[in-house]
């Protein structure tokens, strides 16, 4: 077994990936502080071809080079937009067909492991601010709630990691 080298890998150039069908998943960033973390949902999000970035609230755009150390391009690839209230891009999302769940531990939460998806429908999950979360008001116009198992002594994950976690899952799912 050895390394691949980076002219192995046949990566697909920005602009075959713009042209390339997505997978019908939309993250919506809702007060995202940190930078990094919203750079690493871009990597990610170029990594599995998801369909946009909302990014909403205080959440930073790109073009900024903090955002660029973890995204490392991947802001030029994957479509984005900013809304300034993540109530107004889930209720929008839910009108043009998504399925939209908060990823969130509450009440009626469905476990990620236990989620199913419909691959004939569109997805929206929304990530909430470190600290705080996904907004109640957020929560009450979403579809529902989905929840990753947790086993430790934390109650929490970055959600730079959520979202990798919860796009691999629906990538699974989803992917044809």
């Amino acid at each position: 077994m050895r390394k691949l080298k980076i002219t192995e890998l046949n990566r697909i150039s920005a602009e075959e990936f713009k042209k390339a069908d997505k997978l019908p998943l939309v993250v919506i960033l809702d007060d995202i502080r940190s930078l990094h973390n919203i750079g690493s949902v871009f990597r990610t999000s170029d990594a599995f071809r998801i369909e946009c970035i909302y990014l909403c609230g205080i959440t930073a755009t790109p073009p900024h080079p903090e955002m660029h150390k973890t995204a490392l391009g991947a802001e030029f690839t994957v479509n984005w937009k900013y809304v300034n209230n993540a109530v107004d891009a889930v209720d929008n999302l839910r009108k043009e067909g998504y399925i939209v769940y908060s990823v969130e531990q509450a009440e009626g939460s469905v476990m990620l492991d236990e989620l199913k998806l419909d691959k004939t429908k569109k997805y929206a999950i929304v990530m909430g601010n470190e600290v705080k979360g996904v907004q109640q008001e957020v929560i009450d116009h979403s579809d529902g709630c989905i929840e990753i198992p947790q086993y430790g002594t934390k109650h929490s994950l970055n959600v730079s990691v959520t979202a990798g976690i919860v796009i691999w899952e629906l990538f699974i799912q989803l992917k044809a």
